[in-house]
């Protein structure tokens, strides 16, 4: 089985994958993190010399290569992985893939993601916390119907890493 864990960026799906991960005896991998492997420099570098359009590009063939392995693993995507292209497709045929989103209310994204937009291309030109607020909601309005597509939806807005790994695993 291959377990994909999506949602917007800051909702803790590296930090859920590593521990599950872990839990499970399986290998974790993360998209973004595979990506810099791949291109050999950081995903905002890639976004400021060659842009969205090639970084979506290299995204979607290294998650093709990713679930073209034999072996079971957890993947963390991106916040935008199953908007673009035909990724969510991808995912949704593969019969190994279980997809679960993990579903974080706007204000708790805002108040993760604040402190830490510098290190977060798409949002670091966000000055004040209303703006970031506002971007949030309309990114997340656009995005919902993929998410909504998981197989697992689960409301982690409140819960700590390893309460959502204890609720992911009994959903598994």
């Amino acid at each position: 089985m291959k377990i994909v864990l999506c949602g917007y960026m800051g909702s803790g799906k590296s930090q859920v994958g590593r521990l599950l991960a872990s839990k499970l005896g399986l290998v974790f991998f993360d998209l973004d993190d595979q990506i810099e492997k791949n291109q050999q420099k950081s995903v905002k570098k890639i976004f400021l010399e060659k842009g969205e359009i090639f970084f979506r590009k290299k995204e979607n063939e290294v998650l093709k290569e990713l679930l073209d392995a034999p072996e079971s693993f957890i993947l963390s995507l991106g916040g935008g992985t199953p908007c673009y292209a035909d990724n969510l497709e991808i995912l949704k045929n593969n019969k190994e893939v279980r997809l679960i989103y993990l579903k974080v209310e706007l204000n708790e994204l805002t108040k993760r993601l604040f402190n830490e937009k510098e290190k977060r291309p798409l949002i670091s030109d966000q000055e004040s916390r209303e703006s970031l607020n506002d971007f949030i909601r309309k990114h997340l309005f656009e995005r919902q119907y993929y998410y909504l597509q998981s197989d697992v939806v689960l409301d982690v807005s409140t819960l700590s890493i390893e309460e959502t790994v204890n609720l992911l695993i009994k959903q598994l």
